[in-house]
Order: structure tokens, then sequence, then C-alpha cells
């Protein structure tokens, strides 16, 4: 299938493919010029109109307009099968390993990654297809939160702002945020937190530890650097769960008998599945979640768009229309 582009996110993920690598820290990183070989065209948070159909769509039909599920398998492999594709080690992601939403129309292999998203908006929808679906993934990963536990977001870009909306529909619980940008405090209290602090003053974890009798049920890191690592383990109670969403990179020393001494749970988690994002979407469609604040930009504005996400100017999340 065909779609002509709508509307289409604008994800830090794509600061990374861009870069072509990972930053492990110390020097070292992950190399993406091999598994996405330029020239790519990025983009994977997109919502479009269906233009043509292939000679086995069935499903949707000409001028259906749908968010697509961009997360692609082999369709063959262990993971696929078990509905986990976004693990496929052979994926076809759009926007990553295929061809995505950066552009006026878009290639879909299959009608079941194109899911109805009225009476939401375009700019809405197209969100939820990465910073949405992260959030709502890894919020599922530490649910329950136990009577009177309480939950720390670190970090509130666009994933982490994502799951400041959700966690009170999720998991029944408004979170504590740490992020060090207070000109993005107003807006992440707008979205459902609790409170928020700076995890770069010092003692502040010390603090946080104490305010919460012990430390927080479980963290969700969506920066994923060193210093924030250290920082969510540090905030994290006995028995939490600390989950690492974020891919901003470096690396850490970290010492292993904090994980029998605190009986704490380290995992990662990355975007999520199809499955769940059909979840995600009837939640959002009926009208639980707090907007996701966006700023809509021509597509010929994506590097511009790229720079101010790399700087790190950016509040909410930017979206390209064509």
């Amino acid at each position: 299938m065909v779609l002509r582009t709508l509307a289409c996110g604008v994800c830090h993920s794509d600061v990374h493919l861009a870069d072509g690598f990972f930053d492990l820290g110390g020097g070292n990183r992950v190399d993406l010029t091999r598994s996405v070989a330029p020239p790519r065209i990025p983009g994977h948070e997109i919502v479009g109109e269906v233009v043509a159909l292939g000679p086995d769509a069935e499903g949707v039909a000409v001028g259906d307009r749908r968010v697509i599920f961009p997360w692609v398998g082999c369709g063959t492999c262990a993971f696929c099968q078990s509905g986990e594709e976004h693990l496929c080690a052979a994926s076809r992601a759009l926007g990553v390993n295929r061809d995505g939403g950066y552009a006026d129309h878009v290639v879909v292999p299959d009608a079941k990654y194109l899911l109805e998203y009225a009476p939401l908006s375009a700019a809405q929808a197209c969100t939820l297809a990465c910073s949405g679906l992260t959030a709502f993934s890894a919020l599922g990963k530490v649910a329950p939160i136990p009577a009177g536990g309480r939950l720390l977001v670190i970090g509130a870009g666009g994933v982490g702002l994502s799951a400041v909306r959700l966690a009170q529909p999720v998991l029944g619980v408004a979170p504590i945020v740490a992020e060090p940008d207070q000109s993005k405090w107003t807006m992440i209290r707008e979205a459902g937190a609790a409170e928020t602090l700076d995890p770069t003053v010092p003692g502040s974890a010390r603090a946080l530890v104490k305010a919460t009798g012990g430390g927080v049920a479980a963290v969700l890191d969506f920066v994923g650097s060193g210093q924030s690592f250290e920082f969510g383990l540090s905030a994290l109670a006995r028995g939490g769960r600390l989950v690492v969403v974020g891919l901003m990179g470096g690396s850490t020393h970290f010492a292993p008998a904090l994980l029998p001494l605190k009986a704490a749970t380290i995992m990662g988690s990355y975007v999520g599945s199809l499955a769940e994002f059909t979840e995600l979407m009837r939640l959002a469609r009926s009208g639980a979640l707090p907007p996701m604040p966006v700023q809509l930009r021509p597509l010929a504005d994506a590097n511009a768009a790229l720079d101010e996400l790399r700087a790190g100017r950016v509040h909410g999340r930017i979206i390209l229309s064509p």
C-alpha cells in the first residue's frame, strides 16, 4: 500500500540515525551505517492517507486515513511469530531499515499495520507510533505500582513526556519527574506530573529517597546516560524496578552487589508490539490522555528540526508535514 504522508513526528532516535551511531561511552560506538545504510529516508511516527493498494491488500480502502505501526519485522522469526516483531533481528522498520515518513509518500507492506486514529488529530496520532508506544510499553514493565509506591520518570523529552501523560491512565499514579531544564516544568506538570526536580542538584537523589520514605518503587529512565542511570538506581527502593529506555549514551561504573542488596530489577525496553500499539490507540481514542505539545513544521525544515532536537531546544514534539 502507498500512503500520502499527512504528519510525521521528529524523534530523538532520528538524530542517532542521522549521526550514524549510538554512543556507548569510552570512545565505543554502535555503528549504524551497515543496518541503516544510506540513502535512507527517516521518520517512523507517521500518519497518512491511503492512495494506492496492491493486489493482495485487504481491510483498507483508498482515502482511509491511518496511523502506521512502523516496527515491521521479517514475519518468520521467533520474535515475529510471537507478536514481538519490534525485536526482530531482520527488521524492516519504516524510517530505520526501510524508507519512512520524511517524505510525501510512504510504502506499508500490510494493512494490519494501519490503525484508525479518529477523533485524534494527525499531529497527535503520529506521536503515539514511537514516543507514545515506547512509553506505554515501559510503563507496562513496572505495573502494578504497589500501594503507596512512587514512580520516577527521568527525562521529559518527547518519550518521557508521553510517559507522564500515560502514567495516570495506565498505572493510576502521578509520577515524580526528574528534568534539569526548568523551562519544561510547567509543561510537565500540565501533562500530569505530581512533582518535578532537578537531578543535577547535588544530593537530589538522597533527598528524594528521604522524601519518599526509602526510595521510589519504579524508575523509567528516558535519558539513558551514565548519569541518569546512576540517579535512577540511587533513588530506587528495595525491591524496585529500573527500566532503561533512553539512548543518550555514555557509560557508568556499576557495582553488581547493589542488585542483591536492593533486590532490584534492571531491564531495558525498546519501543513496543503491535498488540500494545492497538491497546494504546484504544486508550488514546477514548480521550483519556492529555494532548502532547506539538510544533507543526513544513517537511523542508527536517534538518533544522533535527538540529534543534540535537541541541535540546525542543519542548514536546516537532511534527513535519509535506
